[in-house]
């Protein structure tokens, strides 16, 4: 009787640990995600209704926000807006610095998506003939970022050139009008900008290049580890397909974009990496180095523990929960 009167209990207890669990997560009424051109995987996961098939008997509902760049995907991550954001590596460091509580957690792409950009026409061929030039740039993103760290290199800061502050397409088209000198480029607009308007990249560096990143808010991932384990597991089934469907990522980049075809061929083919996920080491020291870099050149405050920050960005909790 003792033993039948345990077996129960147990079975009980067993019963209301997996209820628990179910209802956590049917508890989740809406879970909110970014999608980027610059990340491409989250447009086949979009695309496909992968995160609506996943979440469908929980009857949790996706709502789509799309970022313009990093910097708008941190804006909405700080107002909780959205749960998970794509942006680069450096960008979401400098928000951890600047009190955005949130956590990287996993690779969507290694990409050379930012570079100098300029028209044949201004003359302009190093960075050192920046100064006392106009730059399009967008604010708190890798393009920034590489910009400012460009200049450190070059001995020049931002006093030495006008920051013109513009969203990354408007970067573009202010450039395509003359009305700027050059552009902190990002792709697939600055792929557009070379096949369709003619623009020189004069200075490159792929490993100045920060990672792409998809960060989740802090609160939300200690709420919902369930949640967040399965929206990877998702990232993976997506990029897996991309590698495998190239052709197809081309046309819904295209589609997305709005660009030509050739265009989406040329960011995916020649500056997009999508054979990493797991976070760790490598994008902790390339992270790291662009936020050292920062320092160094005066953006990011002398008293900052950029290590301590960077260890507190990076969560490798969730790299067990990836399949192979």
């Amino acid at each position: 009787m003792i033993s039948l009167f345990r077996f129960f209990r147990t079975s009980i207890a067993a019963l209301t640990i997996a209820a628990a669990s179910q209802a956590a997560t049917a508890g989740l009424g809406e879970l909110r995600i970014d999608w980027a051109t610059y990340n491409p995987v989250s447009i086949v996961i979009k695309n496909q209704g992968l995160l609506e098939k996943e979440f469908e008997k929980d009857g949790t509902k996706i709502r789509w926000v799309q970022s313009l760049g990093s910097n708008k995907a941190l804006e909405f991550l700080n107002a909780g807006s959205i749960d998970l954001g794509s942006t680069a590596g450096s960008a979401a460091l400098v928000a951890r610095i600047n009190g955005n509580p949130i956590k990287s957690i996993y690779v969507y792409s290694r990409p050379e998506w930012t570079a100098l950009v300029t028209r044949p026409d201004k003359g302009i061929k190093t960075v050192a003939d920046l100064k006392g030039k106009t730059v399009a740039v967008t604010r708190g993103t890798d393009p920034h970022i590489f910009l400012v760290r460009a200049l450190a290199d070059a001995k020049l800061t931002d006093k030495d050139v006008r920051f013109v502050l513009l969203q990354h397409a408007d970067g573009r088209l202010a450039l395509a009008r003359g009305d700027v000198d050059a552009w902190a480029g990002l792709d697939p607009m600055m792929a557009a900008a070379e096949i369709d308007d003619g623009a020189t990249l004069f200075f490159r560096k792929p490993e100045a290049n920060t990672w792409g990143i998809l960060n989740v808010r802090e609160e939300f991932a200690q709420k919902n580890p369930d949640v967040v384990a399965r929206v990877l597991k998702v990232y993976e089934q997506a990029r897996k397909w991309s590698l495998q469907n190239p052709q197809e990522l081309t046309k819904l980049l295209s589609e997305a974009a709005k660009i030509p075809q050739n265009v989406a061929e040329k960011q995916l083919k020649e500056r997009t990496e999508l054979t990493h996920s797991a976070i760790g080491k490598p994008q902790h020291d390339s992270i790291l180095a662009a936020g050292l870099a920062l320092q160094q050149a005066g953006v990011v405050a002398a008293n900052v523990d950029v290590r301590k920050t960077v260890d507190e960005l990076i969560d490798t909790s969730f790299n067990s929960k990836l399949t192979n």
